[in-house]
């Protein structure tokens, strides 16, 4: 009679892109993988704004993490969050929805809890500017939007209308810029036939930014063209401002020489600025690992934690060279983050090569038919960039059936300017006022 060998246990923290290519590298290895995040699905999180701005659905950028992996025996999911991590007892702490505990042993771990929206220590502006990192988010804002229009419609006044048409996004990267052109779009086509009492076309649409320029890390001359595109668009660019205070009704911002203006707009919404979940520092407690302003975890070129070779840390939360939140970033690292733990387990011995990032390029979408692609030495702009832009995220997004959902989506949106996805419900009249309004807090997006 045979000795039963227990496999070799890997828990890795997250299903995004990270978690999902670390799972995928261990598919044909000996050991017992568990997948555990906090929601059933794998997101596509660059294609969120086209949810909230009702070209795609929520089934065609999220796909149950059981479906994806379904194929991978050795792999199992637990819906869970995980809480805390004993490093020396090798086990993480994690809370199910119903408020139970469960503790995860592990002999390899793999941290890939992407980050989460940061007020910069004004949490109380969530419960007035969602941020978009879920899919909840997406789905509340897209109620925002529309909503917006709805309630402009039956003003009592003309300054509760212009309020009520007044869209306000604090931050100039790639989902404020891709969002303003987006809600352009609604307003000046979507929905220019469909009220009585407003021109949807009037909206006023701005973007607060505290740097120079839009998509400033595209560099200065296709963040030059983005701004000029934007801007055609009817977009308002607010440059060297800070924003001081968000309400029910409106923003404060403050520019660089220390005055303040008020901007009355019903509908604000939060696209700067991310910072790591609560896990990281619990982390970072139990291993002595650093983290800088963020709350990125400082890795080894290995993605390990210093003294700690068990435990390997991916995509946005790592902190390693400088490196951008990217999604491919976040495929390249969870995936060689799971080749190292294979190659461990086939014994190998010889010194691992450093992690290396392939930069394949960055892409924003504007509006149709425009967009900016940076690629190494590759700027493009316009409709070549966009058609660039359409090829990289069909190639990303997972399954044949959300690519070809999102080619139909997005034939029926570029030609003819309709949007089917534009459906949302509204809270019960005596829901708690946090649920009318958005969450008050930022949520981990584990």
């Amino acid at each position: 009679m045979q000795d039963h060998v227990t496999p070799r246990r890997v828990v890795i923290l997250g299903g995004g892109f990270a978690g999902l290519f670390a799972a995928r590298a261990l598919r044909r290895s000996p050991v017992a993988v568990t997948v555990v995040d906090r929601r059933a699905h794998h997101l596509f999180q660059p294609l969120l704004y086209q949810c909230a701005a009702g070209i795609l659905s929520e089934g065609q950028i999220a796909q149950p993490l059981r479906a994806v992996l379904g194929r991978h025996h050795n792999v199992s999911c637990l819906l869970a969050e995980a809480t805390d991590v004993d490093a020396k007892a090798r086990l993480v702490h994690a809370s199910r929805p119903d408020g139970g505990a469960v503790s995860l042993p592990y002999d390899d771990l793999i941290v890939a809890v992407g980050m989460r929206q940061s007020y910069f220590g004004h949490d109380e502006f969530a419960e007035y500017a969602p941020g978009m990192k879920t899919l909840d988010d997406a789905l509340g804002i897209r109620r925002r939007l529309y909503q917006a229009f709805e309630m402009a419609e039956t003003a009592a006044d003309a300054k509760e209308r212009q309020q009520w048409l007044t869209f306000a996004l604090v931050g100039g990267g790639p989902t404020g810029v891709e969002l303003a052109g987006q809600i352009r779009e609604i307003a000046g086509h979507t929905l220019d036939r469909e009220f009585h009492a407003i021109d949807s076309a009037q909206a006023r649409v701005m973007v607060f930014e505290g740097a120079d320029e839009v998509l400033g890390a595209f560099g200065h001359p296709l963040a030059r063209r983005a701004a000029r595109t934007v801007q055609s668009l009817g977009v308002e660019l607010h440059l060297g401002t800070k924003v001081t205070d968000v309400d029910a009704h409106g923003l404060t911002v403050q520019d660089r020489d220390g005055a303040t203006t008020r901007f009355d707009a019903r509908t604000v919404l939060w696209t700067a600025g991310v910072e790591a979940p609560p896990i990281a520092a619990a982390l970072a407690r139990a291993t002595g690992a650093q983290q800088d302003r963020a709350g990125r975890i400082a890795v080894e070129p290995d993605l390990t934690i210093a003294g700690h070779p068990e435990i390997r840390v991916t995509g946005d939360v790592m902190s390693l060279n400088r490196l951008p939140g990217l999604a491919e970033v976040a495929m390249q690292s969870g995936a060689y983050a799971g080749r190292m733990v294979r190659h461990a387990v086939e014994g190998r011995t010889k010194e691992p090569k450093p992690f290396k990032y392939w930069d394949f390029g960055s892409a924003a979408y504007i509006a149709r038919g425009r967009a900016v692609v940076k690629a190494g030495p590759l700027h493009l702009s316009g409709f070549t960039g966009w058609l660039v832009w359409l090829f990289i995220h069909l190639a990303f997004l997972t399954g044949f059936r959300s690519r070809l959902g999102a080619v139909l989506s997005w034939s029926v949106a570029f030609l003819t300017s309709s949007r089917r996805e534009r459906a949302f419900t509204m809270p019960d009249a005596d829901a708690p006022a946090d649920q009318a309004t958005g969450p008050k807090a930022p949520s981990p997006p584990l």
